[in-house]
């Protein structure tokens, strides 16, 4: 089995060649100031055109206007726009239609009746992102990378008529088993290839790289 992987939050060039040399299908730059992982397009439009062609570039927004995005835009290439806040179906519609760009909105679990969420995304997303609903009593939490795992029985058996990634809490040591109980057929890390919040490693990239690939 194949899984594709998305290396997301990266910083560094170190990072990015990690991410690239070790064969990530797709890199993501974070555009959210509350992160540890936030860039500005200044920042990022280098590691951007470090990426060769074929490895899709992910930019991550959290109910990003209309300007942001295309501030976004002037300085960094983007393929593909991440929606990980609370994008409705029709800001995701406006979002494509606007930036003429793929769109993949997050829908976040921590329980089976979470995923009634996903329905009104089918028609207007490209992929979906699963990733955890932080704990109700988390502290200042992200709309993603907080290091927390949802049950991923919650998507085995499931089939969607979209590609979908798997997040939250995902490391080199549980990705495997992860896959294995929900079937994801691509997943994402952020925080489980770090050191610290917002500083990743390269060798911990490379790690959890080659443990997709012996799936």
């Amino acid at each position: 089995m194949t899984v594709q992987v998305k290396i997301c939050g990266l910083s560094t060039p170190e990072a990015m060649t990690a991410a690239i040399e070790g064969g990530a299908a797709f890199v993501g730059l974070v555009f959210y100031p509350p992160s540890p992982r936030a860039l500005t397009p200044a920042q990022a439009a280098p590691l951007a055109a470090m990426v060769p062609q074929g490895v899709v570039k992910t930019g991550l927004l959290v109910d990003a206007d209309d300007a942001t995005i295309e501030a976004i835009l002037k300085q960094v290439p983007l393929d593909l726009l991440q929606l990980h806040g609370a994008e409705s179906p029709a800001r995701v519609a406006e979002v494509k239609a606007r930036f003429g760009l793929p769109v993949m909105k997050v829908v976040k679990l921590r329980q089976a009746g979470d995923l009634e969420a996903v329905e009104p995304y089918l028609d207007v997303a490209e992929r979906l992102l699963f990733d955890a609903k932080p704990p109700e009593d988390m502290e200042n939490p992200l709309p993603g990378g907080n290091a927390v795992a949802f049950d991923w029985t919650i998507l085995a058996g499931t089939t969607w008529p979209l590609p979908w990634m798997l997040a939250g809490g995902l490391t080199p040591e549980n990705v495997a088993r992860a896959v294995e109980i929900s079937g994801a057929p691509a997943v994402d890390v952020s925080s489980g290839v770090e050191d610290a919040p917002g500083r990743k490693n390269p060798a911990k990239i490379k790690a959890f790289l080659e443990a997709c690939r012996a799936l």
